[in-house]
């Protein structure tokens, strides 16, 4: 295989913590590879490094010759007066320049231009290369040209800046979380453009389904060191654990021979100047060795909300418009106890703003919104984050609450609640402005879950979250005594949190599908490969519109009779799928613990992927049935 890129002894610090040291690896022609760390552990300043923009204590950075690059940024700029056009094809390739005069000419219709610019096209074959852009920016939905960058919002100008960065057609690509601020159809395409393309590609994303579907090696930087496996996600989960439990067992193996080394240090002092100076060495090497400790965040917290009754939320006849733009339109529906709802559908069909009413913070043109008397909402939104930089991590949470009641009836201090959502006690005493992106929005999150609300309205809560701390987070809302609702372009996290989705369409179609999202696509495609010549049927055959309690997945008027076969088929359905999901539950518990046996953990972890087939088939014919 042809080196695009190779690291060698790499250390980073920044004054006393130091990120990495001596670290090398390589990234070879066709790799794909996904870059995995806790926040805070230099995934984007690793990739600012290898970009250049940043530099390194040491180490080298080597590029193969005339390697073309690309670096999408977290957080993108680009020089204001820019249009978008021009930003989707900011580059110094004549070709891409080219393709960008020709664009422009054609946007404003300039006929004198395009007759001096199409035979230099022709020229330089470049037709075949403006399709491409021209299909990358249709996925992307990037449709006003003439919009000056300074105007777009951080989600706008990330697609801007991903569509510059595959325009460029490089060799090597860096990408910094690419799928924030996309939905998920944009997400999707995305990841079938990237699996047949023949770019090598780092990408630093929490997005697991994402992972698994697009790259073929994994590096993952703990500790300060690297580690490198040569497979997909699902590949570098099993590996890992066999990783971590050697390395368990290595700790347990030096503190059996520590207790032995110790017996012989502590003999008579007078003895010490004969003892063997490589015994004494060896003593306190076996010391260092059984002193690290296994951090994995594996987490059960159980924690007790506040009281919630019956009464929960109603909905009444609630429309909402932004000029042409209806959001809503006579919207009626009667949230549950303990419901779970995942809110689904492109940017711009009004997901937050339903949010923001919900929450009183707009209100609605007509109708109304009746919450319940012992409902107490923890609202995590996209636009939080305002803390005072000064102070202490410990402070913003102690602030809010002292402790938090568990179910068992005891107590979590915010030191100890910290800890569970991976704050070390180090982490805890240091001042907000030294935390990375990341951990400001986990701090975030943590003051939220601290004031102890029984109502969770979680709007994008995945976004610049690490893998690690998106496992604690599911875990605490799988125990969680309350309601959820929760709006993100995160498949996995909404597979693994919610219970139902609405599915908004835009123009104030909202669907109701009963299941995770990953059901509603399997449904979806099913239903469109079902039509003739590929065509979709209308939306009356989606999930019904919400008008009022639970609705059915069809219009009342839309179902038949079901024979007493098929009622039996349907009751015995149901009872299958619950104790299927039971058993699902049970086993990704035991897959948490983090105590299972390789042999056991492997053998669970094919269980599960059976269960969730087994489950989609059952799930399948059930909503046929009920339909």
């Amino acid at each position: 295989m042809v080196s695009f890129l190779q690291i060698d002894s790499l250390t980073k610090r920044f004054g006393d913590l130091v990120l990495y040291e001596n670290i090398s690896f390589g990234i070879a022609q066709g790799e794909k590879i996904g870059l995995i760390a806790r926040n805070g552990a230099g995934k984007t300043t690793l990739l600012n490094i290898i970009s250049g923009k940043e530099s390194a204590e040491k180490g080298d950075v080597v590029f193969r010759n005339n390697l073309r690059t690309g670096y999408l940024e977290q957080s993108p700029v680009y020089p204001e007066g820019l249009t978008v056009l021009q930003a989707c094809f900011y580059s110094q390739s004549e070709i891409v320049r080219l393709i960008a005069d020709y664009e422009t000419a054609l946007l404003v219709n300039d006929t004198k231009a395009l007759e001096a610019l199409i035979p230099r096209m022709e020229q330089e074959k470049a037709w075949d290369y403006e399709r491409k852009a021209k299909q990358i920016l249709s996925q992307l939905k990037i449709k006003d040209f003439d919009q000056k960058v300074e105007t777009l919002s951080g989600g706008q100008l990330k697609r801007v800046a991903l569509a510059n960065v595959l325009i460029l057609e490089p060799d090597l690509i860096l990408l910094d979380e690419p799928t924030n601020h996309l939905d998920l159809d944009m997400i999707e395409w995305l990841e079938g453009y990237l699996k047949r393309s023949t770019i090598s590609l780092l990408m630093v994303t929490h997005d697991r389904y994402f992972l698994d579907e697009v790259c073929n090696g994994i590096i993952e930087i703990d500790n300060k060191q690297i580690y490198s496996y040569k497979g997909n996600y699902s590949y570098y989960l099993t590996k890992r654990a066999e990783r971590m439990e050697a390395a368990q067992a290595a700790i347990d193996n030096a503190n059996n021979l520590l207790r032995k080394e110790l017996e012989w240090m502590r003999r008579q002092p007078q003895a010490r100047a004969t003892k063997a100076k490589y015994r004494i060495d060896a003593f306190y090497e076996l010391e260092k060795k059984a002193g690290q400790r296994q951090e994995e965040g594996n987490v059960n917290l159980n924690v007790k909300a506040s009281y919630i009754g019956s009464k929960i939320f109603e909905a009444e006849h609630v429309s909402k418009s932004f000029g042409d733009i209806r959001i809503l339109n006579d919207f009626n529906y009667t949230f549950s106890r303990y419901e779970k709802l995942g809110i689904t559908g492109d940017n711009g069909t009004g997901k937050s703003t339903f949010i923001k009413m919900l929450m009183g913070e707009i209100p609605p043109d007509s109708g109304r919104f009746i919450i319940g008397e012992t409902v107490r909402f923890g609202y995590y939104s996209q636009e939080g984050l305002l803390f005072d930089e000064k102070m202490k991590v410990i402070d913003v949470v102690q602030n809010i609450a002292e402790y938090i009641t568990l179910g068992n009836g005891k107590s979590l201090s915010v030191s100890q609640f910290l800890n569970y959502f991976l704050f070390t006690p180090e982490k805890q005493h240091s001042f907000v402005h030294k935390l990375s992106g990341g951990e400001k929005r986990r701090l975030y999150l943590c003051s939220i879950l601290m004031s102890n609300p029984n109502f969770l309205v979680l709007d994008e809560p995945t976004n610049d979250l690490d893998i690690v701390t998106l496992n604690v987070l599911e875990e605490y809302l799988a125990n969680f005594k309350g309601c959820v609702i929760v709006i993100s372009h995160d498949r996995y996290f909404m597979d693994k949190v919610i219970d139902h989705l609405f599915v908004f369409h835009g123009h104030a179609d909202i669907r109701d599908f009963p299941g995770n999202y990953t059901q509603y696509r399997l449904w979806k495609t099913q239903q469109q490969s079902a039509v003739p010549d590929g065509k979709q049927r209308g939306r009356s055959s989606e999930a019904s519109g919400v008008t009022g309690g639970k609705p059915a997945y069809r219009q009342p008027s839309d179902k038949k009779k079901l024979s007493y076969k098929e009622q039996k088929e349907l009751e015995t359905l149901e009872k299958e799928i619950t104790l299927l999901e039971n058993e699902k539950k049970a086993i990704e518990e035991s897959l948490n613990s983090g105590t299972l046996p390789l042999e056991e953990l492997n053998r669970q972890s094919t269980r599960i992927g059976e269960l969730m087939d087994e489950m989609d088939e059952k799930t399948m014919r059930w909503l046929e049935l009920s339909e």
